[in-house]
């Protein structure tokens, strides 16, 4: 599977591009269980397999694949929008990095971003930041982060998020790790909500 199209019974007119780890695929429960939520709130989301996701279906992704891994992402919103004509983008680690990066490179493709556990840094090493596109992003977004993410803390990350010029907000997810508990939390409230209220005219 490449991809899959979650379709709501009663559209309002945003589509979502959702994207998974460097470990998994679009078939992880989280993005499932995002994908049902934000479906149910309306949105059309396509959940995607990046291209080093097509090529090998184990393994992590090649630092040398990642502009791909972007276009793919670009391609992906291409195609959302032949149902939505407001189309955001997001995903989880490694997926949601290389969203916000393409964002980054191009602000008018997206109307907002959705970051699920942002790999701020590798674990162990904080000095290793990952977020030297952050200001150059112009695209509003929310993140969503585990208070026991070993790939940055939230005070770590409140602290990044002041690089990004465009609007943020940040939701912990108390008791989660990176995996963010699979979605066994309360989407709807922690998620589908603010994002919502993110995207809103204001």
């Amino acid at each position: 599977m490449t991809q899959h199209l979650h379709k709501p019974a009663e559209p309002n007119g945003h589509g979502l591009v959702l994207t998974h780890g460097a470990g998994a695929n679009a078939q992880s429960p989280l993005l499932i269980k995002v994908a049902e939520a934000f479906a149910a709130g309306g949105f059309f989301v396509l959940r995607y397999n990046l291209p080093f996701r097509q090529r090998k279906p184990f393994g992590p992704p090649s630092p040398a694949g990642a502009q791909e891994d972007r276009e793919g992402l670009r391609t992906a919103v291409g195609n959302l929008k032949e149902f939505a004509p407001r189309v955001c983008l997001g995903g989880h680690s490694y997926g949601g990095r290389q969203a916000s990066m393409l964002a980054a490179e191009d602000s008018e493709l997206v109307e907002a971003l959705l970051l699920l556990s942002y790999p701020l840094h590798p674990p162990k090493k904080p000095a290793q930041l990952r977020t030297a596109h952050f200001a150059q992003l112009q695209t509003p977004a929310l993140f969503v982060h585990g208070a026991k993410d070993d790939f940055g803390s939230p005070a770590e990350l409140a602290a990044a998020l002041r690089l990004i010029p465009a609007k943020t907000e940040l939701q912990t997810i108390e008791g989660a790790g990176h995996d963010l508990m699979k979605g066994a939390f309360n989407i709807q409230d922690r998620v589908v909500f603010p994002f919502t209220a993110l995207i809103k005219p204001s």
